[in-house]
């Protein structure tokens, strides 16, 4: 479980995230957490929140924001949020850092998935500093396993799941959580 203080090693897509706020600080509510995006950062894959807002709030450089379909650019200062249900990504498409605060709403298990590609990372199980086919056989584990917070538009969920399926098989395994009080899995 992430704690207020952790930050986050999201290297295959050139993110370090500072958790600020987490569901148990907020009764649920909400986990807020302060980003930091390298320069020239891709972001995530086009994805969903079946039932938790998204926002963000560009506190330094620039933000790239998918919505829908469509690419804006957010300065210092702007902000925005992703209702449930659309499809949205971010990027730092600028060769400076952005700092970005970002929340989701309600908390759900975010919390429990960013750290979770915290622990891939961490692992050394894949590449710190790019995707590669190993990190998104990690990441289908990780989006498969948290459906009710995350769905993938692009790729497709199922693909996801496809090759979720075909991590298992081939032995992969997330690494077991920092709280001492989950239950251990097998790492590959």
């Amino acid at each position: 479980m992430v704690k207020a203080g952790d930050v986050l090693d999201l290297g295959p897509i050139g993110a370090r995230f500072h958790v600020r706020r987490t569901s148990t600080d907020t009764d649920g509510k909400l986990l807020a957490m302060e980003w930091v995006l390298l320069p020239r950062s891709s972001g995530t894959p086009i994805h969903i929140h079946p039932a938790a807002v998204e926002s963000y709030e560009v506190l330094e450089g620039e933000l790239d924001l998918y919505v829908n379909g469509r690419w804006t650019k957010l300065a210092v200062g702007e902000e925005a949020s992703v209702n449930p249900g659309v499809p949205h990504t971010f990027r730092n498409s600028s060769d400076s850092q952005t700092r970005v605060y970002n929340v989701h709403a309600p908390a759900m298990r975010f919390g429990e998935y960013f750290g979770g590609i915290d622990r891939v990372v961490r692992s050394g199980k894949v590449p710190h500093d790019r995707m590669s086919l190993k990190t998104v056989l990690y990441l289908s584990l990780l989006m498969t396993s948290f459906a009710d917070e995350i769905a993938s538009v692009r790729p497709p969920q199922r693909l996801m799941k496809g090759l979720a399926t075909l991590a298992r098989l081939l032995g992969y395994r997330l690494p077991a959580s920092r709280d001492p009080s989950a239950a251990p899995h097998n790492t590959r």
